[in-house]
């Protein structure tokens, strides 16, 4: 279910930014009177879903869910319509329309992403205002994954910052991981401050260290307590006893006193029967149904500790819902309500912030061990909740129309970007490329991108085939 949930939302998603991509191109396109013969979500090799023409376009939605195009005639793409160019041009066309309506046509799918990205951030920002969790106040710190903690981090530090920048919400850890050399931290460590040196550039560590981050986990996670919300139906959970309330406190006599040791040792006894599952329950609670007491202190000392016994599936769960921690007291929020016209503002400043962080992590790539960190769609679709949330499914959906405009603007053949550089090579030098020279420059571009799709996809096969996706 929770594939097929995440999957939705990703050709959901994939779907509304094609359609707005392409229509960045197709808008000015028709304002320069220039014809546009076809215009397809999806890729239509050999065949499409559905079609119809409409005027002088045929609208269609194609099988291959690998992207989308506008097919605008007189002008060298995708299609490489070799016939059509070798006819006379004729008024009607791309190539013969003056140099900087081309231009305003090619960058039109580019801009419009990233208006897109900054609308999108700004209606989330107008709808459910900004909320980011502090976690340089945690009241039981941070729990770090295995690799972090060779780095010298342990579980209950409080985060300060990481080189010189301060890290006070979850969003500010990516971005000063991947932005900067850090070789260091500040950490709040039983009372005391601290400061923690790495031995290596902790992005290219965490690269390094990719194959060895659990699967579909932060490098980090917030330490709560293991606090039952609600019960799936038909789960082990239920038919183990565990009810609403409950405080899981050890799996298998291990204690257990946060949810993330909860799950680490639940991924430990995959498809096996009868795990321990020990349980601290009030005793007016047993048996009854309860309204859960979002406390994030210990239970009294007179509450009933008892033992339930559950099977684990496949994925190492029981089939749960634990309160979350922004249910429980002790966490601070900075919250923060927009006005229409500041959460524009503030949707351009993300957009803004988005955009430079993304950037400055693909200096990784070309560093020993980057090319494994292209992913393709399996990696993208992983990003999407397991639940239906539009909060975070806009979110993510801003942060590809960025990702899609940085990667159209690129000067590869084949791609917005490509096109952009020989329009600029035209206006400056007065004279357009040969179309042998666009002709090659697209069939090397295609090839390239293809490699590149083949390289993202075929990491993702692997990590999948291997456990690690």
């Amino acid at each position: 279910m929770e594939i097929f949930i995440k999957a939705s939302q990703f050709l959901l998603s994939l779907s509304f930014l094609i359609v707005l991509h392409e229509l960045g191109h197709f808008i000015p396109a028709r304002l320069f009177k220039t014809r546009v013969e076809k215009f397809f979500l999806f890729f239509d090799i050999k065949g499409a879903l559905f079609q119809k023409k409409i005027g002088e376009t045929v609208y269609g939605i194609g099988w291959l869910p690998l992207g989308g195009y506008v097919k605008i005639a007189g002008m060298i793409d995708e299609s490489m319509d070799k016939e059509q160019m070798a006819k006379p041009a004729q008024p009607w066309e791309f190539r013969s329309k003056p140099a900087w309506q081309r231009l305003i046509i090619m960058l039109g799918g580019v801009t419009v992403n990233l208006i897109l990205g900054v609308v999108i951030y700004g209606m989330i920002f107008f709808v459910w205002g900004d909320r980011d969790l502090r976690i340089d106040r945690l009241p039981y710190g941070l729990n770090y994954v295995e690799p972090l903690e060779r780095m010298g981090l342990q579980d209950g530090d409080i985060l300060l910052s990481l080189g010189d920048e301060p890290v006070q919400g979850v969003d500010d850890f990516r971005r000063a991981a991947f932005g900067s050399n850090v070789t260091q931290a500040e950490v709040m460590r039983n009372g005391m401050r601290q400061t923690v040196n790495f031995p290596v550039d902790l992005g290219q560590f965490l690269i390094d260290e990719s194959a060895n981050l659990p699967k579909g986990e932060a490098p980090f996670s917030v330490n709560f307590p293991a606090l039952v919300d609600r019960i799936s139906p038909g789960s082990n959970a239920a038919a183990a006893g565990l009810q609403p309330g409950d405080r899981i406190t050890s799996i298998q006599n291990v204690a257990t006193p946060f949810f993330f040791d909860v799950v680490t040792e639940l991924a430990k006894f995959k498809e096996q029967q009868g795990i321990a599952i020990g349980v601290q329950r009030t005793p007016e609670e047993v048996g009854a149904d309860v309204q859960v007491d979002r406390i994030a202190q210990p239970l009294p000392a007179n509450n009933g500790n008892i033992t339930l016994y559950a099977d684990v599936d496949v994925d190492g769960k029981l089939g749960f819902f634990p309160v979350p921690f922004e249910g429980l007291d002790g966490f601070e929020f900075e919250e923060k309500e927009y006005g229409f016209i500041s959460a524009m503002a503030g949707g351009a400043d993300k957009a803004a912030t988005t955009l430079t962080n993304y950037v400055s992590s693909l200096k990784y790539l070309f560093r020993p061990g980057g090319s494994k960190q292209l992913g393709g769609f399996i990696t993208l679709g992983s990003i999407f909740s397991p639940e239906w949330n539009w909060q975070s499914f806009w979110n993510i959906t801003a942060l590809l129309s960025i990702i899609l405009a940085f990667m159209n603007l690129l000067p590869i053949p084949a791609l917005d970007g490509g096109h952009v550089v020989f329009l600029l090579y035209e206006m400056v030098s007065g004279r357009k490329p040969g179309e042998k020279v666009m002709e090659y420059g697209q069939l090397l571009g295609l090839l390239f991108v293809g490699a590149l799709m083949l390289v993202a996809n075929g990491n993702d096969l692997w990590k999948w085939f291997t456990g690690q996706l």
